[in-house]
């Protein structure tokens, strides 16, 4: 069938008047080929010297907390919509050391005037974590030292527009808030070393929409419940999160197990200090 199939395409006139328009353009890449050997390695032979210098990075701007008593900077969100925007959250987090008047202030910084902070964010306790809306960019979340959630518009004034009540709130600090994937884009969740996440809806900050606790027994037990530290959140995978506990531990969750026991998917026994810090690989 192939042989048939050649013989009738080779007595066609547009198959022949195609190879001769062709035969001229391929015959110069022939003769280019046969000129140069593509494969070649150039300097097999030659050592290649180690650069002199040693890896270094130029300090461009310093963004110093305002205010006459320092903080740390406890937590960074880039604005999403440009890279000339970032959210630094300002929080004295060691137990009592913060002394009286200091400011509870966090702000927002234009990466090209460092000299001053280009927006002031004032919550009723200071923020340990804030967080930018991947889908709003005007909006940012907060988690206090107090254990409550605080959620800004930057088009209005510095104050949040609204703060969870203390009552359904953490009971330690609120150290990450996280988006999640939403239609509405108005939902996201928080965690803290009280050993509860807690859903939000931003809309309503009157009370979560969700509690899952970090019990290791898969009881459900706030009594068992570990503290968290860290959440990692994949977005792909939008019922599934991992929480790092101050017991060392690593827990991967889900929110929409239908039974106790399925809420904890997985205990990962990770470090023997708290887990600070903890990403999904991206891929």
């Amino acid at each position: 069938q192939v042989i048939r199939f050649r013989k009738k395409i080779e007595k066609d006139d547009t198959y022949i008047n195609a190879i001769q328009s062709l035969g001229s353009t391929m015959e110069h890449c022939i003769k280019q080929n046969n000129a140069i050997d593509i494969y070649e390695n150039y300097f097999d032979d030659v050592e290649i010297e180690a650069p002199e210098e040693s890896p270094s990075a130029k300090t461009i701007n310093v963004f110093k907390d305002p205010n006459e008593h320092k903080r740390t900077a406890t937590h960074i969100s880039w604005f999403p919509d440009s890279p000339t925007k970032l959210a630094v959250a300002y929080c004295n987090t060691e137990f009592q050391a913060s002394p009286p008047g200091i400011s509870h202030d966090s702000y927002i910084w234009d990466v090209n005037s460092p000299n001053a902070p280009d927006q002031k964010l004032s919550p009723v306790s200071p923020l340990v974590c804030l967080e930018y809306n991947p889908k709003d960019s005007h909006t940012l979340i907060g988690g206090c030292y107090n254990g409550q959630i605080a959620f800004w518009d930057t088009r209005k004034d510095c104050l949040p527009v609204e703060t969870t009540p203390v009552e359904v709130s953490h009971r330690d600090p609120a150290w990450k808030v996280i988006w999640i994937q939403s239609k509405t884009g108005t939902e996201c969740f928080s965690s803290s070393t009280d050993g509860q996440v807690f859903w939000w809806d931003i809309r309503k900050l009157g009370e979560p929409t969700e509690v899952l606790y970090l019990d290791p027994t898969k009881k459900q037990e706030l009594s068992c419940s570990l503290g968290a530290y860290a959440l990692e959140y994949e977005s792909t995978i939008p019922t599934k999160f991992m929480a790092g506990t101050e017991h060392g531990s690593i827990m991967v969750c889900n929110r929409k197990g239908k039974t106790a026991a399925d809420k904890v998917v997985g205990l990962y026994p990770g470090h023997l200090g708290p887990v600070y810090a903890l990403q999904r690989n991206p891929f």
